[in-house]
């Protein structure tokens, strides 16, 4: 995978006695969903909150849960589409409203949210953050229902884009003194949301690999427009955030090709299983003839390269060798030494490349230039040909429901052919996966996924920033 910025992830866990330890070990579980920040919110009676920049093993240290006491947390782990990447928006949020105090973890992006915004400024509110899920927690605030739950309800009526959300507060009708657990997802359910069971404990999670973690087993997914609560006694009530009836969803399809993890189930499949059907569906569409074998771009691409193999009969080569040990916080020099950051991270292996052809499969193209600087690498062991296969199709339009994509102008495909491209990384051959290839694989329907960064059909009405006009 080639430049593009992952979301971000949520976990929560209702009436455990271990609830903070055990929502770290879930986002460790979810780290790849986030890197620039964590957090966690814990409920003893009182609401304990402690977030930080960086990874979650960095954020969180043994003394920390001494003060994240409680038997019901949520936490977060976070990459910034939606304001910067600054201390003060990490999350989860945490706010004192007329419903008592209440924390949220938002994966996601509203798409309405800037103008939601500038509406709430002009009528005296205040903001302590850039972030669009601190629009939602003032809607709420003001909302004159009688009760948070109703309140986050009539909140979402107002909102648009993608949601998966998990709020903790104090306000419960009978004093439970865990709290109240709150998860919601959008209409057209954008992205994943779990639930899941620890004993008799309940989990809510973006993916089941938070589940494998801590023991938990998987109960269901939320569905699209459902809110649940869990409170006293542990109970769930299910509620409906829509009135409006929808014939349609729109779960990304992106969380298939890179986001989620191999070892996870989301939206109802094995990601493993649909990404290596991905790679099979591309080596039936687009076979490398004379190729020796296959090699993959790790880490996020190396699934569908065993599926390309085994569906081409080619066998699989190891041909990069990835340091897992260089994160965003590398500090990138400027001039010539710019090219050294490709080689810091990627090394190719000479004795399995050295003179053959090669099928070198990644997941997707970005704006090239990392894949153009990884070609070069590949050609310094003295490999013959390289015959390059992408297991989605190009990336021409950015997302504006979560994913933090470049601008329509930075985007390679959007601007340029297949043969401009293949020209420009260098390589012998260039294709990429067909849009119904990639729905087949995904085992759905084109009713199903949002496929709009590369269809440029969008779900829901959005604000294009570049062209200043809704599409």
């Amino acid at each position: 995978m080639e430049e593009l910025k992952e979301e971000c992830g949520v976990c929560g866990i209702y009436s455990h006695r271990e609830a903070a330890h055990l929502v770290y070990l879930g986002l460790t579980a979810l780290q790849h969903r986030g890197q620039e920040s964590a957090g966690i919110v814990s409920f003893n009676g009182k609401m304990n909150r402690h977030v930080g920049m960086g990874l979650v093993f960095d954020v969180f240290k043994p003394e920390t849960f001494s003060y994240l006491k409680g038997r019901s947390a949520i936490g977060h782990v976070r990459y910034s589409t939606t304001g910067s990447s600054v201390i003060k928006n990490a999350q989860p949020l945490l706010v004192r409203t007329p419903y008592g105090q209440l924390a949220v973890g938002h994966n996601g992006n509203l798409t309405n949210a800037e103008s939601l915004r500038q509406k709430l400024e002009s009528t005296g509110a205040i903001f302590q953050t850039t972030t669009d899920s601190e629009v939602l927690l003032h809607l709420i605030a003001r909302s004159k229902e009688k009760n948070l739950v109703d309140a986050i309800i009539s909140s979402l009526e107002d909102v648009e884009g993608a949601y998966s959300l998990l709020f903790a507060t104090d306000q419960n009708r009978k004093g439970n003194p865990e709290g109240t657990l709150i998860a919601v997802r959008d209409p057209l359910g954008f992205r994943p949301l779990i639930l899941g069971k620890l004993g008799s404990s309940w989990v809510v999670a973006s993916e089941t690999s938070a589940f494998d973690l801590i023991g938990a087993k998987f109960i269901r997914e939320l569905e699209p427009g459902e809110m649940i609560v869990i409170e006293e006694r542990k109970k769930i009530q299910s509620y409906k955030i829509s009135k409006k009836p929808l014939n349609k969803s729109a779960f990304c399809i992106f969380e298939f090709v890179y986001f989620a993890r191999p070892d996870s189930k989301i939206f109802g499949h094995s990601v493993y299983e649909v990404r290596r059907e991905l790679g099979r569906q591309l080596a039936r569409e687009a076979p490398a003839v004379g190729a020796d074998c296959v090699v993959a771009i790790p880490d996020s691409s190396v699934v569908a390269a065993t599926g390309y193999a085994q569906e081409s009969g080619l066998p699989y080569e190891v041909g990069f060798i990835r340091s897992h040990y260089v994160g965003r916080t590398f500090i990138e020099p400027s001039g010539a030494m710019r090219d050294f950051r490709a080689r810091i991270k990627y090394n190719p292996i000479r004795e399995s490349l050295r003179g053959k052809n090669i099928v070198l499969v990644d997941d997707s193209i970005v704006r090239g230039t990392t894949s153009r600087k990884l070609i070069q690498l590949l050609r310094l062991t003295n490999v013959k040909e390289i015959h390059m296969r992408i297991s989605s199709p190009p990336i021409t339009g950015p997302c504006y429901y979560g994913i933090d994509t470049p601008t329509k102008a930075e985007l390679i495909a959007s601007t340029h052919s297949v043969e401009e491209i293949r020209k420009f990384l260098g390589v012998e051959s260039l294709k990429y996966l067909s849009l119904e290839g990639m729905i087949q694989a995904a085992k759905g329907t084109s009713s199903q996924f949002c496929t709009g960064c590369f269809s440029g059909n969008y779900p829901t009405q959005i604000y294009d920033k570049e062209s200043h006009s809704k599409q």
